[in-house]
């Protein structure tokens, strides 16, 4: 049952994921689980089908082979509105935000999935929908505070640096209440000060909120550091597994990330 999982069960399982694009193969028999509470790594060279990975597990990609079991019910695949709607929530390598709007407006549009009333109650703002948009925009101003924005809440998200807008899509993402938050390199592009202030809001996230996390990051430094588990492809196929120790000392990730010729003689 959905109220019985217990900190450490699997949230999330992906069994033999195989997906292809005409002749091109992105993933091939993938197979992992995520842990309810935790930081979980997905690591690997440039080209190794991480955000592929990330696209299957909330229904942008559909494999063609293999199954997804989130929260104890099983899917051939999960379609966007499910995952957003049973508590995936997602950033993307490339921001994705309205540029034009505020930093406030941007993260209240995660709160869409949370809005019970409908349209037209809406555009009347009275009464009922008055009341749950208040209470969404509390939700929201919590989500700020704990970000620490409070200073560019009416700032348009054009005019932020890049840091500042990687920051505010963390906030959108929040705004869902998601129980599992999916990160795609969440600190690319950044620099050493604003890495570090990702790396401690990522943290707060899983300590705070209880949401578990799953992470693409290439700075090993940062894997190495807040996570729980790694585990590591390379042309789509599942090399590794296990703890950051594990991972950083098998023999075939070391291979991955140097480029070395396998002797196969």
């Amino acid at each position: 049952m959905e109220g019985d999982r217990k900190f450490g069960d699997p949230i999330l399982e992906v069994q033999d994921i195989n997906l292809s694009f005409g002749g091109v193969t992105a993933l091939e028999g993938v197979s992992f689980d995520i842990l309810n509470g935790e930081v979980r790594a997905i690591i690997g060279p440039n080209g190794a089908g991480k955000s592929s990975m990330l696209n299957v597990i909330n229904g942008f990609y559909h494999p063609q082979q293999g199954q997804i079991t989130y929260k104890g019910k099983t899917r051939r695949q999960m379609r966007p509105h499910h995952a957003a709607s049973s508590g995936i929530a997602r950033t993307f390598q490339n921001i994705a935000l309205f540029k034009g709007m505020s930093t406030l407006d941007n993260i209240m549009t995660g709160r869409n999935t949370k809005m019970r009333k409908n349209l037209l109650w809406q555009a009347l703002y009275l009464g009922p929908a008055k009341r749950e948009e208040l209470e969404h925009r509390d939700f929201v101003e919590h989500v700020i505070d704990f970000l620490e924005i409070q200073a560019i809440r009416k700032t348009p998200v054009g005019k932020l640096p890049y840091g500042m807008q990687k920051r505010v899509e963390l906030g959108r993402a929040l705004a869902a209440e998601p129980e599992l938050l999916l990160l795609d390199e969440p600190m690319a592009g950044m620099n050493l000060e604003e890495k570090e202030d990702m790396c401690r809001f990522v943290l707060d996230v899983n300590d705070q909120f209880g949401t578990t996390i799953a992470l693409i990051e290439h700075d090993m430094g940062v894997v190495m550091d807040i996570s729980d588990r790694v585990v590591v492809l390379d042309y789509g196929k599942k090399i590794a597994d296990g703890t950051p120790e594990e991972v950083r000392a098998d023999q075939r990730v070391i291979e991955a990330y140097l480029g070395v010729t396998r002797d196969d003689n």
